[in-house]
């Protein structure tokens, strides 16, 4: 991972806490890492963990530049080498298989050319619901790359699948696809 350029999305679910060790594994293996949070992400863990973890500020708004000046979408998409989202939720799932453009990290799956990897998370029966495996289905159609959920307790206090796959798989997941471009 050396060298190279990663963007991570963390989307509003409570597993954003593991994107924050993702975070600190991208970085400890030589990686360049910014961050873009959704909103709801900042209810579950704080920009400021993650600024100090990557020595970068967090990009979570459309048109406020702190080093791209020609709006955060065009930046950072343009910077990539790999785009991460975990945990994608099944808000933000629904949001790239419509192509919706709605706030930072939704428009940055538009507007980048690099691969792109979703780690899913959210509670059993909404990953079971016919619209979030639909939304699966068509991202996957569209060259979008999963590290699926696995099952386990969820903090709903529920068991089933639907468990942010751990770190360390999203980074052996992210290794393997830089390794065959």
């Amino acid at each position: 991972m050396t060298g190279r350029e990663i963007l991570l999305g963390v989307s509003g679910g409570i597993a954003a806490y593991k994107s924050a060790d993702l975070c600190s594994k991208l970085v400890q293996a030589g990686a360049s890492v910014s961050v873009v949070m959704t909103e709801s992400a900042a209810q579950f863990i704080g920009p400021t963990t993650f600024e100090a973890l990557t020595g970068r500020p967090v990009s979570s708004h459309l048109f406020h530049p702190i080093e791209h000046f020609r709006g955060e979408h065009i930046g950072l998409a343009q910077r990539a080498e790999l785009f991460v989202v975990a945990p994608a939720t099944a808000h933000f799932l629904a949001q790239a298989a419509g192509g919706f453009a709605s706030d930072l990290l939704s428009t940055l799956v538009l507007t980048a050319t690099c691969p792109l990897i979703l780690a899913p998370a959210m509670n059993c029966e909404m990953w079971a619901k016919p619209a979030v495996q639909r939304n699966v289905q068509q991202l996957r159609a569209d060259g979008v790359h999963f590290v699926d959920p696995g099952s386990g307790w969820l903090s709903c206090g529920q068991v089933g699948a639907g468990r942010m796959a751990e770190p360390v798989e999203i980074l052996t997941a992210m290794q393997r696809l830089l390794g065959s471009l």
